[in-house]
């Protein structure tokens, strides 16, 4: 009788961990989630390592719909047309809130129902190996004596060119401002000295660094981040800025409580799990989970900061 009960009580136990950590009647079909950029990219890549691990913690599969197009918007116009009953979720970063402000798209981020912020990759000020300035203060001492004159490299009019200006306005500070693509090829160009400074990010810098090609001058998380521990944040050099591109889960505005809470209790859920933690790490992304309170909070506050920089971020 001990042996039974004892092994009743097992399985009991491993069904309880088991089972989807969300209400019996939500999800009762799969949940669609409309990646609003092209498949390969980094938020597709980090998107579907959510999708691909739900499934335990949901009780229902997620399959992807790719819908790219003008900067993200195309998508996350589509997502906030389909019907608010918890069966449709999209993906937004810093970009939409920069799409907004420049008359890019007329959609906001409260124009949909914020579920969790799932993933952050810290964002870095990176110089030249050779610059005059190996630390954040030597950098801040130089840029305040020559005003304009440090030629930085960004997305104008993207999340890169947020993050430069969110620096120019913490310290104020004065960039002159070079457009590039991607993250890669201002690199490069800094590599290559064409640059004084850039943002970057570990993936497309951190191999230049180790070399001694480019320096890490400060980075925009929260705390330090393990893969450069020596790097200072921003908070520590005296200004209460954050620089990452943050992806999160959003519902159409309107999606039923019970949906946004069981969903946000499965993501929750899954950001705990060493596997999915793991695998996020090696698409070099940090698992930083916030809740609908905490991830409301955090897009109200950037929407601020962003507003604030309509003038310099337009193009």
């Amino acid at each position: 009788m001990n042996l039974r009960s004892g092994l009743v009580g097992l399985f009991a136990a491993v069904s309880l961990f088991a089972s989807p950590v969300v209400a019996a009647d939500y999800p009762e079909r799969p949940v669609e989630f409309i990646v609003p950029w092209s498949p390969g990219g980094g938020s597709d890549t980090l998107m579907r390592l959510i999708a691909n691990n739900i499934e335990p913690f949901l009780g229902a599969e997620m399959p992807i719909i790719n819908m790219p197009g003008v900067g993200g918007t195309v998508g996350l116009r589509e997502a906030s047309r389909r019907a608010a009953d918890g069966y449709t979720i999209s993906q937004v970063h810093e970009g939409l809130l920069v799409a907004s402000q420049i008359g890019l798209t007329e959609l906001k981020w409260n124009d949909f129902e914020p579920i969790a912020l799932m993933t952050s990759s810290p964002q870095y000020l990176v110089v030249n190996g050779k610059a005059p300035y190996q630390t954040f203060e030597e950098f801040l001492a130089y840029a305040k004596e020559h005003p304009g004159e440090i030629t930085m490299g960004v997305t104008l009019g993207g999340v890169p060119h947020l993050h430069a200006a969110m620096i120019e306005q913490a310290f104020d500070l004065k960039f002159s401002y070079v457009g590039y693509e991607g993250t890669g090829q201002r690199i490069r160009a800094l590599v290559g000295a064409n640059l004084d400074a850039a943002i970057g990010d570990i993936s497309s810098s951190k191999q230049f660094v180790d070399n001694g090609d480019l320096t890490f001058l400060a980075v925009g998380s929260a705390n330090r981040v393990k893969a450069a521990p020596d790097v200072p944040t921003f908070k520590e050099l005296g200004a209460d800025i954050e620089l990452s591109v943050t992806r999160g889960i959003v519902m159409p505005k309107g999606a039923p409580q019970e949906a946004r809470d069981g969903l946000e209790a499965a993501l929750k859920a899954l950001s705990e799990d060493e596997t999915y933690v793991t695998q996020t790490n090696n698409a070099g992304a940090e698992v930083d989970f916030r809740g609908q309170t905490a991830y409301t909070e955090y897009l109200g506050k950037l929407d601020k900061t962003v507003t604030s920089l309509a003038e310099v971020l337009a193009p």
